[in-house]
């Protein structure tokens, strides 16, 4: 007893020649189904390859659409003429066009003899399906589908809703349990026969010739009224994405192959050259291992992950996602600080002391970009350029992170800055976002601006920090947030200061022995007065008094008695 193949073909009618050949060579029968919409000249010339091989004959051809149920009259025929011409076959074996064998004949023929009475075929109830695409599972037996899915949609889409609307509901023959699988199957002779044999076949070809994708359906469910001994699996390595469409092989996936152990695989991208060539090719034994396609499957798991979901922060011209699906806004952690830089002189230098990490002034300033060090160009040849930034505020963000990989971002912030990343970042799970309120009106202290441009200035800025703080105070806020007023942080700036050099850099042990020198603040609670009786009430700033202490009295720590 041996195994024949059948090969549906209707491309590459070259690699099919070569496939056939090498199994008809090899002492296995190949019946051959050529699409008739094939032209004549290219079939003519397929059957003058494999004119010399006995073992290698052609069915009836038939016009096959994908999903409808001329593949299974392709198979049909094909399954007929090698039962009645070869009766030493044991097991039929349907193949494509556009598979590849993997291992060499003989281990595949001792493999199916070891299991006489063994169908290999994919063979699952509906309910136990995860892959069907198109929101019909059940629907499929019970509705007619006399209309093509790819060339007729709006009309095939038409019938399913009226008859979902009128109630219709197709009755499935008697003793049949709709199954469903992959449509590369293995079957042994006996259930074969009896499929094709049944003197109920015109009943079952009637109910599944208007079963939407009967290929996958019609040998799936009548293998299971006649088979002994059914194993639901196919030995062809075959991989789909999430979309439901084949995953294709080229050469750099010849190792790949190697290790999946299968007998056959598809779907072979016809100018691999190197596949056809090391398959095809006598060789030794390699392994007499179980066809094993899970030892690849977590490479296509993450195949299929990084196209859907890509890399977290990574923003490019083939997978943009949508706003809020993203696989992470940003690829690393960094640091906001607001208002910092206004009440401390040089608090980007004595940051990036303290921390590990790359301390930029106000990347988002009005000006230009102001990144470490003056430099006028980052990683990626991000340019200073204010309006460049502008174009694209999120990707400008996004950019900048990915390119400075491996090293931690922190950037100054202030109601002067372009305010367009505010729900970006406050919705970012790796952004740490560090507030000191109302102090952007430091620098308006020291200025030397006329008091009703300074009033109208503060009233604009003031606005501007409200609407942030909102936004960081919301319940959408993923960041980590932490606000103080510049009242409260000057109270006792080294705790506040700890905390957020702890966060970003938790394995350093170093303790803060000087705090960053603060602006001189002489007469600013004077100047909030001022303010006020000018018309606009800071009301970001906190408590200062306006005459005496310059700034809050520091909080005394009590005694602990032991």
């Amino acid at each position: 007893m041996t195994v024949g193949f059948i090969m549906m073909c209707h491309t590459a009618l070259d690699r099919a020649a070569q496939v056939a050949r090498y199994w008809a060579s090899h002492g296995a029968p190949v019946v051959v189904h050529v699409d008739a919409r094939v032209p004549a000249q290219d079939f003519d010339s397929l059957g003058r390859a494999l004119a010399d091989l006995d073992m290698v004959s052609f069915c009836k051809r038939f016009k096959c659409d994908w999903g409808t149920w001329s593949l299974v009259q392709a198979a049909q025929a094909g399954a007929t003429q090698m039962l009645s011409r070869h009766p030493e076959v044991g097991h039929v074996f349907l193949a494509s066009g556009a598979c590849l064998p993997l291992r060499p004949l003989h281990e595949l023929a001792e493999y199916l003899a070891a299991r006489p009475g063994t169908d290999f075929i994919e063979s699952v109830t509906t309910a136990e399906v995860g892959w069907t695409v198109g929101g019909i599972d059940m629907e499929r037996f019970t509705l007619r589908f006399p209309f093509s899915w790819k060339k007729r949609r709006r009309l095939f889409d038409a019938y399913v809703d009226f008859q979902r609307r009128i109630g219709f509901k197709r009755k499935i023959p008697g003793g049949i349990v709709p199954h469903l699988g992959s449509q590369w199957w293995c079957l042994s002779r006996p259930t074969l026969t009896a499929i094709l044999q049944d003197p109920d076949r015109p009943l079952h070809d009637r109910y599944f010739r208007r079963v939407w994708i009967p290929d996958e359906s019609y040998f799936q469910s009548l293998a299971r009224l006649y088979a002994t001994n059914i194993e639901s699996r196919s030995l062809t390595l075959s991989k789909f994405d999430y979309q439901g469409k084949p995953h294709i092989f080229y050469d750099d996936h010849l190792q790949l192959l190697r290790r999946s152990d299968c007998f056959v695989a598809r779907k072979i991208w016809p100018k691999a050259d190197k596949l056809y060539a090391t398959f095809l090719s006598d060789r030794p034994a390699e392994s007499l291992a179980e066809p094993n396609p899970s030892k690849i499957d977590r490479l296509f798991s993450k195949a299929v992950e990084r196209r859907t979901r890509g890399r977290p922060g990574l923003y490019m011209q083939s997978r943009f996602p949508r706003q809020d699906h993203e696989n992470g806004k940003t690829s690393a952690q960094y640091s906001i600080f607001q208002g910092f830089s206004d009440l401390f002189e040089n608090f980007e230098g004595w940051l990036a002391k303290y921390v590990g990490a790359r301390v930029h002034g106000h990347l988002f300033g009005p000006d230009r970009v102001a990144f470490a060090g003056g430099e006028r160009m980052f990683n990626g040849c991000l340019s200073d350029s204010a309006a460049l930034r502008d174009y694209n505020p999120r990707g400008f963000l996004t950019n900048l992170i990915w390119n400075g990989r491996g090293e931690r971002q922190c950037f100054m912030f202030s109601p002067r800055d372009t305010q367009d990343i505010n729900w970006f970042t406050a919705t970012d799970p790796n952004a740490q976002i560090s507030v000191i309120s109302g102090a952007w009106a430091v620098p308006l202290f020291h200025s030397q601006m006329d008091f009703s441009e300074i009033r109208r200035e503060a009233a604009r800025l003031q606005q501007i920090e409200i609407e942030h703080l909102n936004i960081l105070r919301s319940m959408y806020v993923k960041a980590r947030v932490r606000i103080w007023t510049m009242a409260e942080f000057i109270e006792n700036p080294m705790e506040p200061l700890q905390m957020i050099i702890d966060e970003i850099s938790p394995r350093a042990t170093r303790r803060l022995t000087e705090a960053p020198q603060m602006i001189d603040l002489t007469g600013f609670g004077q100047f909030l007065q001022n303010l006020r009786n000018q018309g606009m009430q800071p009301r970001l700033m906190g408590d200062f008094p306006v005459a005496g202490e310059t700034v809050p009295p520091p909080r005394r720590r009590p005694y602990l008695v032991k």
